[in-house]
């Protein structure tokens, strides 16, 4: 007996769906991937990241984990990126967290929940770097839901701050960092007004400038292509 059979009903009723509007989409799909986004979002599962946006299969690029943070030591994430924006060429990253998000949540409280802890540490530090305005606010609800855009406008800014980001735009190669978050209330997504574009909209503590063994190594593998080709 096939286990969850429902939900293999389901798969192929939504196949069958996306197949009688175009007989060919999954044959096209299966040979090529070129998303312009890639999505980074909260692993809640009241998100899904492709049907809040509109997008089919293969639009859109995604990475998820609980309260859509980016951590500098975190390897699935940064792998993420760099094959989003070196291989894929994605012309968009999206940061888009959520009004209400548990995890956000739990990083207000001082419960002990174990593991993710750890985890959420990275959101305590935005909660105590911007407590005197958080603290300020009485009602929890608007509170929590304030922490949770600082959250989105903090992990965009720690995106920014890699080196995958600051050597795509070294290279001059298009790339758009946008945040944005999602009222699950009414199902609509709201721009916070902040994107960045360039290596000049990094505070400057946290630019990364080539150093000269490293240009001298790039302009002798672009000598050998070069004279290669």
């Amino acid at each position: 007996m096939r286990i969850l059979k429902h939900l293999f009903l389901n798969n192929q009723r939504w196949a069958e769906g996306i197949k009688s509007k175009d007989p060919e989409f999954f044959i096209k799909l299966s040979t090529l991937q070129s998303p312009d986004y890639l999505w980074i979002g909260c692993s809640d599962s009241r998100v899904p990241a492709n049907e809040v946006v509109g997008l089919l299969p293969g639009e859109l690029f995604v990475h998820r984990n609980v309260a859509n943070v980016v951590i500098h030591t975190d390897l699935n994430c940064l792998s993420v990126i760099q094959y989003a924006v070196e291989i894929l060429k994605v012309k968009h990253i999206i940061v888009c967290g959520h009004y209400g998000c548990g995890g956000v949540k739990a990083a207000m409280e001082n419960k002990e929940l174990g593991l993710i802890d750890n985890w959420l540490r990275n959101i305590k530090d935005i909660y105590q770097r911007h407590s005197s305005r958080l603290d300020n606010i009485e009602d929890l609800h608007e509170r929590l839901n304030l922490l949770c855009e600082l959250n989105v406008l903090e992990q965009a800014k720690n995106i920014c701050h890699s080196s995958i980001v600051q050597n795509t735009w070294r290279r001059g190669q298009e790339l758009n960092v946008h945040c944005w978050i999602y009222n699950l209330r009414e199902g609509l997504l709201k721009d916070l007004g902040r994107s960045f574009t360039c290596q000049k909209q990094i505070p400057e503590i946290y630019v990364l400038r080539e150093s000269k063994s490293i240009a001298g190594k790039r302009n002798f593998i672009r000598g050998v292509k070069g004279a290669v080709l």
